[in-house]
């Protein structure tokens, strides 16, 4: 290569840098209006303390949380108090997001990534999320669109392998500017069950629990003299005993209930069952006393509508045991006067949940809703005499017994067979005597005399001649 050469290709490369840099500065430029540089925080200057109110907004779902007296509460819920560790985790995920790409998008494309704006159109609807102050003024919003999917490179055997990673998201600053960050929101959503506070109240040392039903011969009333004590059925009707293995679960009732939902303020009760409930009554040795009102249970049975009231009779002094010390005194007073500051407290609190009616879980009550024959050791039905006939028996339901058959008509009485006489005795035949033969012995053979063999001398062999 010579030096002309060598200068052509050192210019064309001076050219070639100089145009990408101008392409890269404009391309920045862009980038930095219309979205902002790689890592920038989506909602700029957003102050999380100024946030009073957050509305969640999807198709015609509509969820409005607000802050009142410090405390945040779910307006469609009739101002029942909101979980606030679920609203400060998505107002502090909001205002730390961070952008990881960006495009430009337009009117057409809005419905495929999903952010079409709630009540223009179902296809490709939208999350909006506002945040406001007291005011009611929206400080920031976002719409939350289609999530970005990652394939999982191990294969699962439980199927699938797709994750979400990140999200798609418009605000009201730059609306023609689709940003995905790494959040995924998925709590983010305008059901307003999942923003209420499932906190509830607690039933503990049951001493008696009673049910009035809606048909009183199903009503009942339990009690016990101790938390260990044995249950006793309170005025029991002739032969009913209580079991104690069906009533063993009394103690707990109530110990750890939840709830789904909390009903809107204008449902109506006869659509709840509250205008006609079931009414459980519990006492417990610490004084207090819970009546709940139960109506009826949800479509899917998971649910059974529910209300409750609460009330406690607490010693306002506490009685001295016998020979107590003075050194004793001051200690069981001061533990006496916490333990009551304490149920005291609890009562305040259990107070709170008497407004509403709730969708509670119904194993969580499923105990105490038992009929007045569920609790009783079963009769046995006595045995039936026994007629000499045989009963027909039915072994598998359904199963029809043929009939037995047919008894065949009697036969004619069998004539007694006729007297047989007895037979003459056979006349006797006279033998003459066998006469006596005289047998005399053979008389004995004679012996034959056997002569000796003669010896025959053997003489021994003459010896061979020696050759000379």
């Amino acid at each position: 290569m010579n030096r002309k050469q060598l200068l052509i290709l050192v210019v064309l490369l001076a050219v070639i840098g100089g145009a990408g840099l101008v392409y890269l500065k404009k391309d920045n430029a862009e980038y930095a209006s219309s979205g902002g540089t790689l890592g920038q925080k989506l909602l700029e200057t957003f102050q999380i303390n100024d946030v009073a109110q957050v509305v969640l907004k999807q198709d015609k779902q509509t969820v409005s949380l607000v802050k009142q007296d410090d405390l945040w509460r779910v307006k469609e819920r009739q101002d029942y108090p909101a979980n606030f560790s679920t609203i400060g985790d998505l107002i502090r995920k909001a205002a730390d997001l961070k952008v990881v790409q960006s495009e430009q998008i337009g009117a057409s494309q809005l419905e495929r990534m999903e952010l079409v704006e709630p009540g223009k159109g179902a296809a490709g609807s939208g999350t909006l999320v506002e945040f406001k102050d007291k005011g009611g003024k929206t400080i920031r919003s976002m719409m939350l669109g289609k999530k970005q999917v990652k394939k999982s490179e191990s294969p699962s055997p439980f199927g699938g392998g797709d994750f979400p990673v990140g999200r798609w998201i418009t605000t009201s600053a730059k609306p023609g500017v689709a940003a995905l960050v790494s959040e995924t929101f998925t709590e983010a959503e305008p059901k307003a069950e999942q923003w209420l506070d499932k906190e509830f109240f607690k039933v503990e040392k049951v001493k008696s629990v009673s049910l009035t039903s809606t048909n009183a011969t199903n009503s009942w009333s339990v009690s016990r003299e101790t938390e260990a004590g044995e249950w006793k059925l309170a005025a029991p009707r002739a032969g009913e005993v209580l079991d104690t293995n069906k009533v063993s679960s009394l103690g707990s009732v109530l110990a750890s209930p939840s709830f789904n939902d909390v009903v809107a303020a204008d449902a109506k009760p006869e659509d709840t069952g509250m205008n006609t409930p079931s009414v459980v009554k519990i006492e417990t040795f610490d004084g207090f006393t819970y009546t709940a009102k139960v109506g009826k249970k949800t479509s899917d049975e998971a649910s059974i509508h529910f209300s409750l009231a609460v009330s406690a009779d607490l010693p306002k002094a506490r009685t001295p045991g016998k020979d107590e010390k003075p050194e004793d005194k001051e200690k069981l007073d001061k533990e006496f006067a916490e333990k009551n500051k304490k149920l005291e407290e609890k009562l305040a609190q259990e107070k709170k949940f008497e407004k509403y009616t709730y969708l509670v879980s119904k194993w969580s009550v499923d105990s105490a809703l038992k009929d007045r024959a569920e609790l009783l050791v079963e009769k046995k039905e006595p045995a039936k005499p026994d007629d000499g006939k045989p009963s027909p028996t039915q072994p598998f339901p359904g199963l029809t017994v043929p009939p037995a058959p047919p008894t065949p008509p009697s036969l004619p009485p069998v004539p007694p067979a006729p007297t047989v006489l007895p037979k003459p005795p056979a006349p006797k035949l006279e033998t003459n005597p066998v006469p006596k033969l005289d047998v005399k012995p053979a008389p004995a053979a004679p012996k034959a005399e056997v002569s000796p063999a003669p010896k025959v001398e053997v003489k021994p062999a003459p010896k061979p001649e020696e050759k000379k």
